[in-house]
């Protein structure tokens, strides 16, 4: 097998906060290894296969991790820099909203706990699903990706790509 994506980490200047917020907005499992140093979300569940049923595959997890001094590193104090990034472009992370869940509810429910709303209500026509986007509390985007499904019937109001 070739190289492997198996985790992405984000910076957070309080990576306990950034746990409970993941876990309020996307309903995971906050599991702090150790508590305030790196928190690890876990969605839980399995990847489905084609025909809807369990595959032996779980789903990703996302890392939390403090940006004062990011573990893991061979150096204990870690190594500069020490700050979140603020400024420019950084890596997005795309979520697929659950088929139990709803773009309405987790953005509502991200600006409740301290996000900021980027954009909401697109349409891109070339990978076929709804797109929303937030800014976490910080700096972190998170893209959300909602399935169109075949022929498509894009809501009005919604921008299109």
């Amino acid at each position: 097998m070739t190289n492997t994506l198996i985790f992405v980490d984000l910076a957070s200047d309080d990576p306990a906060k950034a746990g409970e917020f993941y876990a309020q907005v996307f309903g995971w499992r906050n599991d702090a290894r150790p508590h305030g140093i790196y928190h690890r979300m876990v969605p839980g569940g399995q990847f489905k296969n084609p025909d809807g049923s369990d595959s032996q595959i779980g789903n990703l997890h996302l890392g939390i991790f403090d940006a004062a001094n990011a573990r893991p590193h061979p150096e204990p104090a870690g190594v500069e820099p020490r700050a979140l990034s603020t400024n420019g472009r950084k890596p997005r992370v795309w979520i697929l909203i659950g088929d139990d869940d709803s773009a309405d509810r987790i953005l509502g429910t991200a600006q409740d706990l301290g996000a900021t709303l980027l954009w909401r209500d697109h349409y891109w026509a070339e990978f076929n699903g709804y797109n929303h986007a937030f800014r976490d509390p910080w700096g972190n985007e998170i893209v959300l990706w909602g399935k169109a499904g075949a022929s498509p019937d894009v809501p009005e109001g919604f921008s299109r790509e």
